[in-house]
């Protein structure tokens, strides 16, 4: 082996800390805060607190996301295209963070004559959308920049992950249960299922709950932006593009790398699918709990049952992946959340509501496999990036995570408007403190059967995908010899 390629090799191939894999992770536990409050919650103070119509708010979901069609590739363009004595993709973490969450913490603010205004929630919501991409894309950029090494990689995925659910903990069920606590109206000692916990909640559907959604998901913005800034500071990108790769990069190469890519097109068909039947869930989640089984003190305790597959069991999947190979690891959790999915259902027959314990296991088996199945997925996006440089002799890891964050956004559209205008078309009344039996069955509709039918399909697609871990390896060797001969040119 030669001296050029020991040398790419040590710093290409550089074994993450602990403190590394953390400090990485923080920026997902930041994200997840942000936009996953937005994704589970926003709809549903969107048509309830804020008084704007569910087909509206659908429209306003779609739209922005159209958007990002357009303007992802060019947020991708861009940064791939420059860099700074700080790096090409951390310094993003900062320049578009601090807005990141201003913005988001005005989508939930209580301002005098903006209440149940749609241009208002529209031009907060379009800004804040934009905004994600120029932070999200860079961040999915650094995780390709950090290291080649597999095994770190693994770890990575799985570190990033357990903070990413640590932050669905804070969402999922510590944020509906803060919320309620806050909320003025209604308010009465109320068994949360936690452990026998009793508290005194409120209505935090009513439209006077306002300042309780914005005082809570105020502190989680503060505590987003710390987040981030521990990610900038903790991260070092080794894997770097050499100003002759940045200097090619172009707009266009995002059609040559879906023409060329084929791994990258069945990746994110996956993603789309994916996030698409994880956002019709978590967008009807909290309808589900409110209207069909009547029990919204219970969110905070079943999401904390949510939350434990995805916090105590990623540092098994590296291990796992070894045993089931890579496409077996993915049809047993997707299958494992269907099987959720089933018994959600058998919890909404009539009879079955007071069930907690049925609500604990449904809950649990399919998180265990929803956060299994869509935090794992991200470890495939280095070598689909890898596998681009090597057919493309381009670097262009901010276009690749731009188009994943393509397919991701379409997956976030359809899940997140879709299912207000199902909701919209069985009948849904944003007024009303109980819904008829149309209603009730929109919702189980799309809480329920339609992930489903999706998930399957997502099993599908992951059976197309090209990558072995055999190919990764030579991927890399390959990649070693082109690098060293362009360090040799030098």
């Amino acid at each position: 082996m030669s001296n050029e390629i020991k040398q790419v090799q040590h710093d290409e191939y550089h074994e993450l800390t602990l403190g590394e894999r953390i400090g990485y992770g923080m920026g997902d536990f930041a994200q997840n805060l942000v936009f996953g409050t937005v994704g589970g919650f926003l709809a549903l103070y969107m048509t309830t607190v804020n008084a704007i119509g569910t087909a509206t708010a659908g429209f306003i979901f779609l739209f922005v996301r159209i958007i990002n069609v357009f303007w992802d590739p060019m947020v991708g363009t861009f940064v791939d295209k420059r860099t700074s004595k700080a790096g090409k993709y951390r310094p993003w973490l900062l320049r578009a963070g601090i807005p990141l969450v201003i913005l988001a913490a005005l989508l939930f603010a209580p301002l005098p004559g903006v209440k149940g205004s749609v241009p208002f929630a529209f031009i907060v919501y379009f800004a804040l959308d934009l905004v994600y991409s120029v932070v999200n894309i860079p961040y999915g950029s650094l995780n390709a920049s950090l290291t080649r090494n597999p095994e770190s990689v693994d770890k990575l995925t799985s570190t990033r992950m357990m903070l990413a659910n640590g932050a669905n903990l804070l969402v999922y069920t510590l944020f509906p249960m803060f919320v309620q606590m806050a909320a003025p109206k209604g308010r009465s000692l109320k068994d949360t299922g936690l452990f026998g916990l009793k508290l005194h909640m409120g209505n935090y559907t009513d439209p006077s709950a306002g300042h309780a959604w914005f005082g809570v998901y105020s502190v989680y913005m503060i505590i987003g932006a710390i987040a981030l800034f521990l990610c900038y500071k903790l991260t070092k990108e080794r894997v770097v593009a050499t100003a002759e790769q940045s200097a090619e990069v172009k707009t266009t190469d995002l059609f040559l790398e879906l023409k060329n890519n084929r791994p990258l097109v069945i990746l994110g068909i996956f993603f789309m699918l994916a996030f698409t039947f994880m956002f019709f869930m978590n967008t009807v989640n909290g309808f589900f709990n409110q209207f069909v089984v009547g029990h919204s003190e219970w969110m905070g305790d079943i999401g904390l049952i949510a939350s434990i597959p995805g916090i105590v069991f990623p540092i098994f999947w590296p291990r796992l992946k070894k045993i089931f190979g890579k496409k077996g690891f993915f049809h047993l959790f997707i299958g494992m959340f269907i099987v959720g999915e089933i018994l959600t259902y058998i919890w909404s027959l009539n009879g079955m509501h007071d069930a907690l314990w049925l609500a604990y296991v449904a809950t649990f088996i399919k998180q265990w496999g929803l956060t299994s199945a869509t935090g794992f997925m991200w470890a495939l996006v280095p070598e689909v990036v890898a596998y681009g440089e090597l057919k493309s002799g381009k670097s262009n890891a901010a276009i690749i995570n731009a188009i994943m964050g393509l397919f991701f956004k379409i997956g976030f559209t359809l899940g997140g408007a879709i299912p207000l205008w199902f909701l919209a078309a069985y009948g849904f009344n944003e007024t009303a403190a109980h819904q008829h039996a149309n209603a009730l069955a929109g919702i189980n509709l799309t809480a329920i059967w339609i992930p489903a039918v999706l998930a399957l399909v997502s099993m599908i697609i992951m059976q197309l995908y090209p990558i072995s871990d055999k190919d990764v390896a030579e991927i890399n060797q390959q990649l070693d010899e082109k690098r060293a001969q362009l360090k040799e040119a030098e």
